[in-house]
């Protein structure tokens, strides 16, 4: 069995409107989220073998963020294939993961993240957190999955298990959606 670990990029700055998508940092609610979803994701005791994230500014920004959290820093593999990828194009990330790692991290974007568990974890009524996917994967939120597979070149669609997510707003209810009246 492999675990693999989704966490989407936290809540990125529009301010700028000329910035490129690629170029867009982290605004402050979304450095607020990235370091609450790192003090809980330290605080379930994960650890992950590989590291694979975009390299996109406000991944890259999610990851420095959520680290101060976790109290330590960690090597990541930037991999621009994750930058707005396919669940396609991530799956086939996987399959050529080298050095057999029992987990995985991935950090990216929506809607592939989204489009991930959908294809990975069946539609079949037995996870009811796949419906929390199909309501929302906002961003910086932490998903896991187990993976019934020996290695990593034997991902298909339907073969795993969602087991855990955790929101921003599942900790703090600033971090939620903003609501106008």
């Amino acid at each position: 069995m492999k675990t693999l670990a989704l966490f989407r990029h936290a809540k990125s700055d529009w301010s700028d409107a000329r910035a490129r998508d690629f170029d867009r940092p982290l605004n402050e609610r979304g450095k607020r989220g990235a370091r609450a979803m790192g003090e809980y994701i330290r605080d379930t005791g994960r650890t992950f073998d590989r590291m694979i994230a975009s390299p996109a500014v406000r991944a890259a920004e999610t990851v420095e963020e959520s680290s101060k959290a976790w109290k330590c820093t960690f090597k990541i593999e930037w991999d621009r294939r994750i930058y707005l990828a396919s669940s396609a194009t991530l799956i086939d990330l996987l399959k050529e993961l080298s050095g057999d790692p029992k987990s995985v991290l991935m950090i990216g974007h929506n809607p592939g993240l989204e489009d991930l568990i959908f294809d990975l974890v069946p539609d079949d009524g037995s996870s009811p957190l796949r419906e929390v996917v199909e309501e929302k994967f906002p961003t910086a939120t932490f998903a896991v999955m187990e993976l019934d597979v020996d290695d990593w070149a034997d991902v298909t669609e339907g073969c795993a298990r969602l087991v855990e997510i955790k929101r921003p707003r599942d900790l703090d209810p600033t971090l939620g959606p903003v609501l106008v009246d």
